[in-house]
């Protein structure tokens, strides 16, 4: 039999280069530079003289990162002379800072809209409506920033928008799904940040985290003038909703009147633009992808891609994955051996009812499904992994998991069927106590989710 541990540790090695390529303040140095007054972005110059004041404000997952590297690049004299902000992290994710508050907007773990949240959003709408035509804006936008940009519209309550997350979360809803009824329930999503600013100029950095990179989904697209419909998000919920009573009746019939107004809703929400306004992707899946792909080349790896646009079931994806590494272990005609399987997106979980307590992430689902495949067969020469980009699996401490033959040999000395966890969407005790966790703590980034399959001679 193979050494099992060099698998396991190539495996991680390849994810976190992928993840190390994403780092906030990587990606931030490399979209924005400054030499003395003059501010580049992307490669368009701002000369900062004639700019009165910098509003940074914003939300994600890698926000914290983003405001760190923000402030370094301006350097300290010039952030204490002109910068203010306020962006929206997770309590987890608190560093240290200048002059750009960042506010804890929801606990580790919980990606939820909370009160905190609504709290830190009404401030960054404070801040905008303060600002004059001289200002510049910069918005830092990543993964998670929807649920940490909480401002419900007139007529709904914050526990309305639970009840709408909760049920498409738990349904399976894909983020478009979700964001798109989001939109229509928010002050700042849906282009509501970019109709409220008053500076002359906003820039909005975006790390993303959707498939495809589109700019009206990530972060519910605060700073993109929203295409979709009251209708589009109404039809959303009623696809998810098994009883009428699912949806909230403000809810409904906030929707309906968006609809019974549309044409007069979208001609204001053009009209209102006072800024000009510039998106920018900074990073996404597509460059961890590549920067694995280059350590695990150098590694000794014959590189597979799947691309960084694969979607659906989480446990269907983790099924294949396993048959593929399968079909490459017992094919003896192949020449082109040690492979990676590489592929990133971001897939769902439907989850099952049950009353008994469960624990888990898309990840570890994952996981957990392609090693059931593998049950009757083992591991050997078979390492597979998937884990959140941000250190973050579902409601849980950990980024995902690692399956391979130390996993599985210690499932079966504890007589843990994987079957009878992945049943009731349980995989996180499962991979606790056979040693499968992958726990990173927060990465400051977020582009999705990333998975390494390995198979050996």
């Amino acid at each position: 039999m193979a050494d099992e541990a060099p698998l396991r540790r190539h495996a991680e090695m390849i994810w976190r280069a992928g993840v190390q390529a994403v780092d906030s303040g990587r990606l931030m140095r490399e979209a924005v530079q400054r030499r003395g007054s003059v501010l580049t972005i992307d490669g368009e110059t701002i000369d900062l003289k004639n700019v009165g004041r910098i509003a940074v404000v914003g939300a994600g997952k890698a926000g914290a990162g983003m405001a760190v590297a923000f402030e370094k690049i301006l350097g300290p004299e010039l952030v204490d002379e002109k910068v203010t902000g306020w962006v929206n992290v997770s309590a987890d994710c608190l560093r240290r800072t200048r002059t750009i508050q960042l506010h804890p907007a929801r606990p580790a773990g919980l990606n939820e809209p909370t009160a905190a949240g609504v709290a830190g959003s009404e401030q960054i709408l404070k801040m905008f409506s303060a600002l004059s035509k001289d200002d510049l804006c910069v918005v830092l936008l990543s993964g998670g920033g929807s649920a940490l940009l909480p401002a419900p519209i007139d007529g709904i309550t914050l526990d309305d928008k639970l009840r709408v997350t909760r049920l498409l979360m738990e349904s399976g809803a894909a983020i478009d799904q979700l964001n798109c009824v989001r939109k229509h329930l928010s002050r700042i999503k849906g282009g509501g940040l970019a109709r409220a600013c008053h500076a002359g100029r906003l820039v909005t950095l975006i790390i993303s985290d959707v498939i495809g990179d589109r700019l009206d989904v990530i972060a519910s697209g605060p700073t993109v003038i929203d295409s979709s419909t009251a209708a589009d998000a109404l039809a959303v919920l009623t696809k998810y909703a098994e009883r009428p009573d699912d949806i909230p009746e403000a809810v409904r019939q906030l929707l309906q009147r968006q609809m019974d107004a549309v044409e007069a809703t979208e001609t204001g929400n053009r009209q209102r633009l006072r800024a000009v306004v510039r998106n920018v992707v900074i990073g996404n899946n597509a460059t961890a992808l590549q920067a694995a792909a280059q350590q695990a080349a150098r590694l000794g790896y014959t590189v597979r891609s799947l691309g960084s646009e694969n979607r659906g079931e989480a446990r269907e994806i983790g099924r294949k994955l396993a048959e593929q590494c399968l079909s490459i272990r017992d094919c003896q005609s192949l020449p082109d051996l040690p492979v990676c399987l590489l592929s990133g997106g971001e897939p769902v979980v439907h989850l099952v009812q049950t009353d008994r307590p469960r624990k888990g992430g898309r990840n570890q689902e994952l996981v957990l499904a392609g090693l059931m495949r593998l049950w009757e067969t083992g591991l050997e020469r078979i390492a597979i992994l998937s884990g959140g980009t941000d250190g973050e699996d579902g409601p849980t401490d950990a980024a995902g998991a690692v399956a391979d033959q130390t996993v599985f040999d210690r499932a079966r000395t504890l007589r843990l069927n994987p079957r009878e966890f992945l049943a009731i969407n349980n995989s996180y005790p499962f991979f606790e106590q056979t040693g499968g966790l992958l726990l990173t703590g927060p990465t400051h980034t977020n582009v999705m989710d990333l998975r390494v399959a390995l198979v050996v001679e």
